[in-house]
């Protein structure tokens, strides 16, 4: 059995959701509900954190992809942590969902950055494409 966990903060107009497990057909109804919740609640500036996800298959890119349309749709905006590759940073994430972004062509259409506090300042990470 699959597992994911989200933890929400508020920091401002932001909301961050941060994810850590496996975000796959199992768990993406989860992470869906929140993103629905957070914009029900008129929370339309949505960070999440994806440093803790392990393993991110295509439903879990579905989700992601769901909820920048959603976003988009309210005028809101979507900002999402990725960790660093393998040797660039310390810490859970390996690169993976980066990589399964990258893979299917869709990482271009997030705004990316290395961690929660320059996401609340909107620098994005340029260092990948």
């Amino acid at each position: 059995m699959t597992a994911i966990e989200v933890d929400e903060d508020e920091y401002g107009s932001w909301t961050v959701l941060r994810i850590r497990g496996e975000l796959d057909l199992v768990t993406s109804p989860r992470i869906r509900r929140s993103v629905h919740d957070a914009v029900a609640g008129g929370r339309h500036d949505l960070v999440v954190d994806l440093s803790g996800v392990r393993f991110c298959d295509s439903s879990g890119v579905g989700v992601l992809i769901a909820a920048r349309r959603l976003l988009r749709s309210c005028g809101g905006r979507l900002r999402l942590i990725l960790p660093g590759r393998v040797g660039e940073d310390e810490g859970v994430g390996d690169g993976h969902v980066d990589r399964v972004l990258s893979a299917l062509g869709v990482r271009r259409l997030f705004e990316v950055y290395e961690g929660v506090p320059e996401a609340l300042i909107g620098e994005p990470d340029r260092s990948v494409p």
